[in-house]
């Protein structure tokens, strides 16, 4: 029958991928017999029905100009090397993270975008390391690698003292160390034995493990958890004071991973949480140095100049927002989003400015396409490592409220965020109809995370189609967390998450002193780059992506468990 839908043979055909399921059942029904017709109109019924509808099928035209831009014309190593190397590192309301707001949003107005932005929200200190040295003065002089503790206070010149080690984690442990500290640096961290790594440092993942992401894992529910920044919160001014009273000079932490790399993480950043005592992050195998010489009654002395300097000009942090305007009318909109900010160890070149770069990237691609359906939003967020704060903040002023009579202001307004009832929803929260996120380096993208939503597992893996030859094919179930896209999700909204090749990101690079430019990977951007602005593109111009319910208090998960306080 030569005039017979293509459909019946052709699983690529406009009817077979869901385009024209209305066009191709009126094109059967006036042809054949009656039971070939009705044969023929069930197939295509079934077709419609789990085929992803037309509006979500990818747009491989526009895939084409995308990948010429992205791939022939690039500029996200340019955007990640000025980040890393000519910036630096961007901790929170930092004079550098101040120099990052205004030039991305300096680029953002050069490509043509629109409402470009920064919407601020209360967070606290600016921070900075002027210069710093740890030197090991007794029984040999040795240059330790080390760095300050984010947030703790200067020196004010050299101080030196003996070392001591007093493992104290909490009040607990404080009647053991009373009358012992005075005059002393205090080494806070229990020594250990070392953790030489017994796997390469740098990976991609396999076929086999990409396919054991795909796991539905069911969520859990506790009420009575604690909030574990409430806990380390508290903690850590407790120490502080104990240590204050007992007359301490200065104190030290163990870097948690051997390689003579160090963290210098810390949070006590609000508003009259800083600690009185000077505090050092030493790397691994300094300390351990110190702690066998103090173990065997040779009494280290350790020289501390830490210069480190506040500013207190602006308690607030800002987001940067960028949009490419659609034709709608409707007010919806699709989003893309990574955090600028980083910690102050290295350059924040992989963490995460290469998520930005990219972001930013994908940003400037569009910005050379046709005008979507739907604005494109792009956010560059602040707070990220303290919390997720900055999306946390957009989220607030932006899509729900949740539980009554809660927090407004100062950290307060976090802690126990997820656990408070009932989440209502502001007008906005229907307009924003999709948000992609990066946040694991600077990887290829392997796929993306579903977030426990099936419903979008199939629009994704047509979306990923063209890329298959590039490595990215994964769509798999399970959630994931850790990033700015988590409180989206809680709230109802679909935000994702994409699988990235993990590199050397968890093992040596993840909040490190070797956080700099040359750990980035320019093929891998470039692609993770161009999927995004596809992903974007298909979004803003298909129909809005299922989203998961409205979250409603759950039960909790094992109704029989104890309290552990």
């Amino acid at each position: 029958m030569p005039n017979r839908c293509p459909a019946v043979n052709a699983s690529h055909c406009a009817c077979a991928r869901g385009r024209a399921a209305i066009a191709c059942a009126a094109f059967i029904a006036s042809q054949g017999t009656p039971s070939m017709r009705k044969t023929l109109l069930a197939a295509a019924a079934a077709i419609a029905l789990v085929i992803p509808a037309a509006s979500q099928s990818s747009d491989l035209g526009m895939t084409t100009r995308i990948m010429d831009e992205g791939f022939n014309r690039s500029q996200v190593m340019l955007t990640a090397e000025y980040l890393a190397d000519q910036i630096g590192p961007r901790l929170t309301n930092s004079p550098a993270m101040r120099k990052a707001e205004g030039w991305t949003m300096g680029k953002f107005s050069e490509w043509g975008l629109s409402n470009v932005h920064k919407e601020g929200f209360e967070f606290g200190r600016g921070w900075w390391i002027e210069s710093s040295s740890v030197k090991m003065v007794t029984p040999r002089p040795i240059q330790l690698t080390a760095i300050p503790i984010a947030w703790t206070p200067a020196t004010n010149g050299t101080v030196t003292g003996e070392v001591i080690v007093a493992p104290i984690a909490s009040p607990a442990d404080f009647a053991k160390w009373k009358g012992k500290l005075r005059g002393k640096i205090v080494l806070l961290t229990k020594p250990d034995t070392g953790s030489e790594p017994g796997t390469p440092a740098f990976k991609r993942w396999t076929d086999d493990e990409l396919a054991r992401m795909d796991q539905f894992e069911q969520p859990t529910y506790d009420p009575g958890a604690p909030d574990a920044r409430t806990k380390r919160l508290t903690a850590a001014k407790a120490v502080d004071a104990f240590l204050q009273e007992e007359g301490a000079l200065a104190y030290a932490t163990k870097s948690r991973l051997d390689g003579k790399l160090v963290h210098g993480e810390g949070y006590l950043f609000g508003v009259g949480d800083t600690v009185k005592t000077p505090g050092v992050e030493i790397a691994a195998e300094d300390y351990r140095r110190l702690a066998r010489l103090a173990g065997l009654g040779l009494a280290p002395t350790v020289s501390i100049n830490s210069d480190v300097r506040f500013d207190d000009s602006d308690a607030n942090a800002y987001d940067i927002i960028a949009d490419i305007p659609g034709t709608s009318k409707d007010g919806t909109y699709v989003m893309a989003g990574a955090h600028l900010d980083s910690w102050v160890a290295g350059d924040g070149a992989a963490d995460n400015g290469a998520g930005s770069a990219m972001i930013m990237e994908a940003a400037r691609i569009l910005s050379r396409m046709p005008k979507p359906k739907r604005t494109i939003r792009f956010a560059l967020w602040a707070g990220e490592e303290q919390g997720l704060l900055g999306s946390l903040a957009y989220i607030q002023n932006h899509y729900v409220t949740r539980g009554t009579n809660a927090p407004t202001s100062g950290l307060a307004r976090y802690m126990g965020w997820v656990n408070r009832w009932p989440i209502a929803t502001k007008p906005e929260w229907s307009k924003m109809v999709g948000y992609f996120n990066i946040d694991n380096g600077s990887g290829r993208l392997r796929g993306i995370y579903a977030e426990n939503n099936p419903a979008v597992v199939p629009i994704f893996k047509e979306w990923l189609t063209p890329f298959a030859s590039m490595g990215a094919s994964s769509v798999v179930i399970r959630k994931t967390g850790g990033t700015d896209h988590v409180y989206m999700q809680a709230v109802g909204m679909p935000g994702f998450q994409f699988i990235q090749d993990p590199l050397d990101y968890n093992s040596r690079i993840h909040h490190t002193s070797v956080d700099t430019f040359d750990h980035l990977k320019a093929d891998d951007m470039r692609q993770a780059a161009v999927i995004l602005a596809t992903f974007l593109w298909n979004a803003a111009n298909g129909d809005a992506l299922p989203r998961p319910p409205l979250p409603t208090q759950p039960v909790k998960t094992d109704p029989f468990a104890y309290s552990d306080e």
